[in-house]
């Protein structure tokens, strides 16, 4: 299981893909997503071992020169967050409702590892640009006092970045919204 995640975000499509797969080829690390994003931005995600993804990230950032808007690497991050990018999620049931909504990329990878850390939850999608016009969301359920310590969790984390849009947390969220989160 990777212990690590790393996220190279770039300004030129162009040279996302070109650095993206230097990237792969550099280190050994696997693609958990690459592709544009609004606004016509590029984002490489990675995984593997700290060591392997901290040398793809770095030869990601050496080659995206001008381009490079922002990354990070996650050391030990939660196993949760995989499939949360990838929208392979399906929880067992949704009880409360935790939403926290970022300005960037980075930053909600960052919080919602903090949030998933936080107490025990399941994530439902994090949303990463596409179709937001660069902002990113993190849905997330659990009990109302998870959801909660998730939610101060969260917003600690994208504060330090002063990118918090906002955070919303939905006690008992109608089945009908529930249906068209799934």
């Amino acid at each position: 299981m990777p212990k690590a995640i790393g996220m190279v975000e770039f300004a030129s499509i162009a040279r996302g893909i070109y650095a993206a797969d230097q990237m792969v080829k550099a280190s050994d690390v696997e693609i958990v997503t690459a592709g544009s994003t609004c606004p016509g931005k590029y984002i490489a995600i990675v995984h593997g071992d700290v060591a392997s993804v901290n040398d793809s990230v770095s030869t990601g950032e050496r080659l995206a020169e001008e381009y490079l808007v922002d990354s990070i690497v996650i050391p030990n991050v939660s196993p949760q967050v995989f499939p949360a990018i990838t929208g392979a999620t399906m929880p067992d049931s949704i009880q409360a409702l935790g939403i926290i909504e970022s300005f960037a990329q980075a930053t909600m990878i960052i919080a919602a590892d903090a949030v998933l850390k936080a107490a025990e939850l399941q994530p439902l999608e994090l949303r990463l640009g596409n179709g937001l016009g660069g902002k990113s969301f993190f849905t997330f359920t659990g009990d109302v006092a998870a959801v909660q310590a998730g939610i101060e969790a969260g917003k600690s984390a994208a504060k330090d970045n002063g990118l918090l849009v906002n955070i919303e947390i939905i006690p008992s969220p109608s089945p009908v919204l529930v249906t068209s989160l799934l």
